[in-house]
């Protein structure tokens, strides 16, 4: 059953970042090593692909898992796949995240490069010895120009989180979806982009043992965004015997 666009509501400064990382472990520890095998084959397959035209589908079949975990109804590994029932509106969704990204990127990349060369041919018509002063001020202006790109692909990561939950709760278009994650993920900024970073320190812990370390703590950081998600949205036909969802705080 697909919902109208308009006619979804939604709570502000809802998300508990902690509380969502809490819920979340518990909502996949029954069956983890399943949601490790989940999030991980997802990952792989999503990245096979140039420009993430699986990479919306996988996400799509993970939050399924997820949020059939939360509705107490049985859990198995072909339900990642099922995340191409959404492949078009995933693909569109998935799309509008990656043109931005290349928006900022690409306009970036060749600032930095033209940027480069011409201090390199300054420094080459100088003579001598560079200037020590010059050469931090160089670097000075790399580390703040890379961290305002850096900023702005953060930014674009929060309002898009909760996309692909909403394509696969309440059947919106992937256009749809990405206009009312925008909506309400700024409605929820900060304490969103508290939970996000909280996942990325677990991710980056994982990543220290050999990279492989990540696909166990990947989990977790997917079933707290759809912790968030149930936060800020609900999530319907839940069933009465399970565990009342993590607290929200308007």
């Amino acid at each position: 059953m697909s919902f109208p666009f308009d006619q979804i509501q939604f709570k502000r400064n809802a998300v508990e970042p902690v509380e969502c990382i809490k819920a979340g472990f518990d909502l996949i520890k029954r069956e983890y090593w399943l949601f490790v095998g989940i999030t991980a084959v997802g990952i792989i397959i999503g990245s096979v692909v140039p420009l993430g035209i699986l990479m919306g589908p996988m996400m799509c079949g993970i939050y399924l898992a997820l949020f059939q975990a939360r509705r107490g109804q049985p859990i198995e590994f072909g339900l990642l796949f099922k995340g191409f029932d959404y492949f078009g509106d995933s693909l569109i969704a998935t799309l509008l995240h990656l043109i931005p990204v290349f928006v900022i990127l690409v306009p970036s990349y060749i600032v930095f490069v033209v940027f480069y060369v011409g201090f390199l041919m300054t420094m080459s018509q100088g003579g001598g010895e560079p200037n020590p002063a010059a050469l931090l001020g160089f670097f000075g202006l790399v580390i703040i120009f890379w961290l305002i790109v850096f900023v702005l692909l953060i930014v674009l990561s929060v309002i898009f989180t909760f996309a692909y939950p909403l394509i696969v709760d309440r059947r919106l278009s992937g256009l749809d979806a990405v206009k009312l994650s925008i909506r309400a993920a700024l409605a929820n900024f900060w304490r969103l982009l508290g939970m996000l970073l909280l996942t990325g320190l677990l991710n980056f812990a994982g990543a220290m043992f050999c990279y492989v370390g990540a696909f166990f703590v990947l989990p977790i950081g997917f079933a707290a965004i759809a912790t968030a998600y149930e936060q800020v949205f609900g999530l319907g036909e839940v069933r009465p015997n399970l565990p009342p969802p993590p607290p929200s705080f308007v």
